[in-house]
């Protein structure tokens, strides 16, 4: 197990559901391992300030089904800055952590990466964000949730959609990536998507619209990333109507809804898997480093790999949206 005796772990960024069971999986690996596990509050801002107490196994008791993050999670811009991250190392040596586990996205695993960078610390990442937008692993925790919770709505609104020959533009968050809007729309059967990797020219959705979709439907779905080049469902929205005065258009922004709610078995299961996979890398002395799920497997991304690198949208799954919303 070389010098890694206590293992820190934090939660940080956006709250995704999973966390919990990730947080579960690492301080009862650790346990198992012979180590001892503390936990970090409030992520960076705790490591800055020593918010930081141990956790025994029963303290991560009755969490693997609950939303949100015990830990909880917070925006720390002293972190950002070196004099921060010093404090930071201070409250490391302080409680005697051998090893940290970050459970978080980009900005969390910058921020260790930077930590790691300026102090002799061993740091191992989770992904753990609903956005599933980090390079090096087929999903991140959280993801599979938010899809589920988006698709449980959409079913709904696409009911009164029906009933009220409405057509409903519907935004779900991905700021910077359209996997959950991509990943929704062909589990809901939307007839078309907008996603911020792809630039969206009005006039192809007008041209769908009013060849394909008026002449056969009645009602129909409009799933839109908010980070979509186009403005977001509103502004899309507005525009169509304007065109279309006949449409009765309505806009539905899902919003934080899609952060909470218990976690699926497959978020679990995934969350499970990664905490215990991070603690194993830090007992083989690995750092700076995210681990992953790739073709099922395990894997171990360098940080540098996993915020650099962009990860590209299934294409496929682009393609059954045109073929499917005919």
């Amino acid at each position: 197990m070389g010098k890694i005796k206590n293992i820190g772990v934090l939660t940080s960024g956006g709250d995704a559901p999973g966390m919990n069971a990730a947080i579960r999986a690492v301080v009862r690996a650790a346990i198992y391992n012979g180590c001892n596990a503390y936990g970090i509050y409030y992520g960076y801002e705790g490591l800055v300030n020593g918010d930081i107490r141990r956790l025994e196994s029963h303290d991560v008791s009755n969490i693997i089904q609950r939303g949100g993050t015990i830990l909880k999670t917070a925006r720390c811009k002293e972190f950002r800055e070196a004099e921060g991250r010093a404090k930071a190392y201070e409250q490391i040596k302080k409680f005697n952590l051998d090893g940290l586990v970050v459970i978080g996205g980009d900005g969390t695993f910058s921020g260790a990466r930077e930590l790691c960078q300026e102090y002799d610390v061993h740091i191992v990442g989770i992904p753990g964000t609903i956005d599933n937008d980090l390079y090096g692993t087929d999903y991140t925790i959280g993801y599979d949730t938010a899809v589920n919770t988006v698709v449980e709505a959409v079913d709904k609104i696409r009911d009164t959609a029906s009933a009220h020959n409405r057509l409903f533009f519907i935004e779900v968050m991905g700021r910077d990536a359209g996997f959950i809007a991509l990943r929704s729309a062909v589990a809901t059967g939307a007839e078309a998507v907008l996603v911020p990797e792809i630039q969206t020219d009005v006039n192809d959705l007008d041209k769908y619209l009013e060849h394909d979709y008026k002449p056969h439907k009645s009602s129909g779905i409009v799933i839109v990333a908010e980070g979509d080049k186009s403005g977001g469902a509103y502004m899309i929205a507005e525009q169509i109507a304007e065109r279309h005065p006949e449409y009765d258009v309505r806009v539905t922004v899902l919003g934080h809804i899609q952060r909470g709610g218990s976690p699926s078995a497959f978020d679990r299961v995934t969350a499970s898997t990664l905490g215990v996979a991070a603690v194993d890398a830090l007992l083989d002395n690995q750092t700076s480093i995210m681990v992953g799920i790739m073709n099922k497997d395990i894997v171990h991304v360098p940080f540098n790999k996993a915020i650099k690198n962009s990860k590209p949208l299934n294409h496929n799954l682009l393609g059954l949206t045109e073929v499917l919303s005919i």
